[in-house]
Order: C-alpha cells, then structure tokens, then sequence
C-alpha cells in the first residue's frame, strides 16, 4: 500500500477531516467539476473546502486541485497551469484540466461508488471512456483554449457561424455564477456539514469570499447534477443497450440482404441505439453501412412503427441516406398513394424519420428507401 493509500484509508475512517484545497478568485466549470467529483468519493464526502492562492495554507489542504502549480498522484497534487505540463487522457490529444485529471485518476472509483460496479470490470472501463469522451474532455478543452474545429481553417474556409452559442454552454452557465446574487433562495437553515440545503456555505455576514465561496458551490452543484444525470443515464440505459443492439446488428441481413436496415427490439427503458450502432459497425468494418433504424413505439401487439434515418456523424443532423425527397412533409393516405406502401403515417419534413402502422410497413418502407 501507498503512503497516499494508507491516508485516504485512514480518511475513510472518519479519523482524520480531508480538505479539498482549490483556489479562489473568478472560477471556471473544470474546477467546479474536479470539486463535485472528489465528493463522490468516500474520502472526500464530508471534506471542507478551502478556496485560497496562499501556498502555505495549500500545504495543508489533503488534495488540491486547479492551483498550486504541481501535478503529482502521489502527493495528492493535481493542477495544469504549470509550463511543462502536458498530459492527456489515455488515447487523447487534448490537454487535461483538472476535470479530467481527477477523472483519469479517480474516475473508475467514482464509476464504482455511483453504480456499484466493480472498478476493474470490462463495463466500468467502457463507462470510462464513454463519460470521458462525451463529458468531461469537452471540459478539458474549454479550459484549455481549445476549439472543436480549428479556427484557423474555419477563416480559410470562409465559413460564419450562423448565430450566437456562447452562452449556450456549461461553461457560460457557470461563468454567471461568478456574478450572481449569493442569496440561496429556498434554503431551509444550515445542515451537519455546514451548508445551506441550497449547497452554498451558510453565510457569515460582510466576507466578500463567503458570497464568492457560495457562488462556487452552486456552480459546483449544477455541474455535479450534469454529471449524474450524464453516468445515470449511461448506465442504467446506454450500458444495457449494447448487447441488445448487438444482436440487432449481427441479425440485419435478415431484413435486407446487404445489412443496411437494422431493427431495434423495443424495450420500455429505452434502447439508446446510435453510439453502439457506430462503435460496432467500426468492429467490424462496416462504417456507414445501416441507412436506417426501425423501432416500435411501444411494446403493444399492435405498436405503431417508428423508421430513422441514421445520422453521418454522432449528433449530427445530417443524415446518411434521408428518406426520399417526395415523402417529406406527407401524412397519411397521401403518404401511401406516393410511397406504395400502405398504413404510412407521416415522414418529417426534413426526411430524418418517418412512421407507419405496422412493423411490416415500416419495414417496406425502409427497403423502398435505400433502394431510391
């Protein structure tokens, strides 16, 4: 065992009160993130948090994170302002933050004290990568200055953004928080550790840092609820999910000869399809071949039938094969009379999904699709 082992060990016996050390002044989302984060774990849960540039009062923080000018597991260190910093996630290129040095270190603990999973299982390393590569790298690259598209070549290309999204972000959200009121409206007094029910410190009137500590803790609090919806939702939905879209994938040569119509089981948890349809087509070397997605609207007999034109990229709202031009924006008999196949019920305008009576349907008119 590790000397930093043996004193998280003895924090998790309650003998000794950790502090969570960060600095102060204007704050960013990765820090706000790296703080909720520890909290998670059974060592950090009923940490103080300090919020100073004073490097005598770091030196008696248990953890710091985001100041302080050292990166170092084994002293519990892990800021990357410093110059020679320039570690990335594991198969990345984008320079961590805090956020993503608290997930790289402590990320499958967390995965494993949330959802009970064991922290060196195949599915806890999957959720790791996954949470990584969805939430907390676009973190990292906010924090560093780095674009999802290289500006330079945007100019070049001539290319303008259409309106306006920087306020659109979770970074926007919680650089507000910098300048928002303190007041924690709906808080019912003070709890054990100190706190507003709100999250925000109870206050002690007149300190300017009290009022910045609060706004902190709430932009701490929303992150952290961003966070958990994010590893509830891929657990309890995206996880489960990729063995039954598996199996529809390794079956689609039952519905269309060259395998590119997939057929979703309906499950009443949902069946978050796209990210495994993606991951598997990539195992197997068949990037870009389902064209389209057929799904039941629920799990009755009768169920009408839902079919989805898969997207070229993830997230993206171009299509790779759009249903046809003449379908778009029809309902109903008229659908029917111009697709030839009856019980349809609408295709949107935009030609990303359609819907039809039965699953027999649905399925003819997604082999007249890519056909067209």
């Amino acid at each position: 065992m590790t000397e930093p082992e043996a004193k998280r060990m003895k924090m998790a016996n309650g003998s000794e009160a950790p502090v969570i050390g960060t600095h102060n002044g204007h704050f960013h989302a990765d820090e706000a993130l790296a703080v909720f984060l520890l909290k998670l774990l059974p060592d950090y849960r009923h940490a103080t948090l300090v919020r100073t540039r004073d490097p005598d009062l770091l030196k008696t923080c248990t953890i710091v994170v985001d100041v302080g000018g050292v990166h170092d597991d084994d002293l519990l260190r892990y800021d990357h302002h410093q110059r020679e910093f320039n570690a990335t996630f594991p198969g990345k290129q984008t320079k961590l933050s805090s956020a993503g040095l608290v997930w790289m270190h402590y990320g499958k603990q967390i995965i494993s004290v949330v959802t009970q999973l064991d922290a060196q299982s195949p599915d806890c390393e999957l959720l790791y990568q996954k949470i990584y590569d969805d939430f907390v790298e676009a973190f990292d690259a906010n924090d560093n200055g780095i674009s999802v598209y290289d500006p330079t070549a945007l100019r070049k290309a001539g290319i303008e953004k259409k309106f306006s999204d920087k306020g659109f972000s979770i970074a926007s959200v919680v650089n507000r928080y910098n300048y928002a009121p303190s007041a924690r409206e709906g808080a019912e007094g003070p709890t054990a550790n100190g706190t507003t029910t709100s999250g925000a410190p109870t206050a002690q009137s007149g300190k300017s840092q009290d009022g910045e500590d609060a706004r902190f803790l709430r932009a701490s609090a929303f992150v952290g609820e961003q966070f958990s919806l994010e590893i509830d939702d891929r657990f309890a939905s995206w996880l489960p999910a990729r063995a039954v879209v598996k199996q529809a994938f390794s079956e689609r040569t039952k519905y269309e000869a060259k395998g590119r119509i997939i057929v979703i089981p309906y499950r009443s948890e949902g069946v978050p399809w796209s990210d495994h349809l993606y991951a598997l087509e990539s195992e197997s070397d068949a990037e870009g071949q389902v064209l389209y997605a057929l799904f039941a609207e629920n799990g009755e007999p009768g169920s009408k039938w839902r079919i989805r034109a898969v997207s070229l990229d993830p997230g993206s709202f171009e299509n790779r094969k759009g249903l046809p031009e003449a379908w778009r924006g029809v309902r109903d008999e008229e659908l029917s009379r111009v697709s030839g196949v009856p019980g349809c019920i609408f295709v949107h305008a935009s030609g990303f999904i359609g819907g039809n009576a039965t699953f027999e349907g649905a399925l003819e008119m997604a082999k007249k699709a890519v056909e067209m």
